[in-house]
């Protein structure tokens, strides 16, 4: 079998009965995606070697992770990575897998941090003295790009999972940031040792009534506590804006991920919690609440 009937098989496989083309399309990418992870090729080599065979060990791999997407497994864990702010994260079972969302929370967190700049009058670009913490950290993402764009904060990420923490662990050593990040087991808040110019933080916020209605692509594969908020999806929210007032230097800044139907509950709580705060409630790129910021 050579790499272009292997796509087209693959392709096929992944798409089933399905007659629609953009179904199609995406399978196609799918299992060319597979394919080059088999093979260990970029697109470009993968496409520069479409009559070549594919090798025996290639073939079987190949199968295998057709037959692990079938079953739903996410293609994120399949590869084994998952692009994310211009980086690129390791991903496996240990923690939930980055979402294009999210991204919002960092352009959120690095435009805070440069009007604190401005704010302070502080001259050196590079922020020296701003301090951070990644609530939640999961697989690490947040907190890496943080640290990535802030040359010389102080950033911490904290996580309740001892396996999440070594995987945020491992992807930062990947981006030679592993001296610059302080890992720190514990619920939410309460490792901190230093007060705080920012939290940011991604909690779980799936309310009782989704989790029970998730594809199974993520409902059989992604941890369960990195998706659970509680009947209402606020559960941990709730706790630690709570917890928030008393880790804040003055002048600090809060910035929550929540669901696209939480943000009027979710400002409420923000607004309870800071009642002479600036609470601002921010849309992700398709138009849907996601994001809540606190000024204080």
């Amino acid at each position: 079998m050579i790499v272009r009937e292997a796509i087209a098989l693959g392709a096929l496989l992944l798409a089933g009965a399905g007659d629609e083309e953009a179904a199609r399309d995406e399978a196609r990418r799918e299992a060319e995606s597979l394919l080059r992870t088999a093979l260990g090729l970029t697109r470009a080599q993968l496409y520069a070697r479409l009559t070549d065979e594919v090798p025996p060990a290639a073939r079987e791999r190949y199968r295998a992770l057709l037959a692990r997407r079938q079953a739903h497994e996410p293609i994120s864990y399949l590869r084994g990575y998952k692009e994310f702010y211009g980086l690129e994260f390791r991903t496996d079972a240990r923690a939930l897998i980055p979402r294009p969302e999210t991204e919002l929370l960092v352009e959120l967190a690095l435009a805070a941090t440069r009007a604190r700049r401005r704010d302070a009058a502080i001259a050196d670009a590079a922020i020296a003295d701003v301090t951070i913490a990644d609530v939640g950290t999961g697989c690490g993402c947040i907190a890496v790009a943080l640290a990535a764009h802030l040359s010389r904060a102080c950033v911490y990420a904290t996580d309740v999972s001892p396996a999440a923490l070594a995987l945020a662990r491992e992807n930062a050593a990947a981006h030679a940031l592993a001296g610059r990040i302080a890992f720190l087991e514990g619920d939410l808040l309460a490792p901190v040792p230093v007060p705080l110019d920012l939290i940011a933080a991604n909690l779980p916020y799936v309310t009782a009534t989704e989790l029970a209605e998730l594809p199974p692509g993520i409902a059989a594969y992604e941890p369960r506590a990195a998706l659970d908020g509680g009947p209402d999806g606020l559960d941990l929210i709730r706790r630690l804006l709570a917890m928030a007032p008393a880790h804040l230097r003055p002048g600090g800044v809060v910035l929550l991920e929540i669901g696209w139907r939480q943000g009027e509950a979710a400002v409420a709580l923000a607004r309870a919690c800071f009642p002479v705060g600036r609470v601002t409630l921010h849309q992700d790129y398709g138009g849907r609440d996601r994001v809540v910021v606190i000024e204080t």
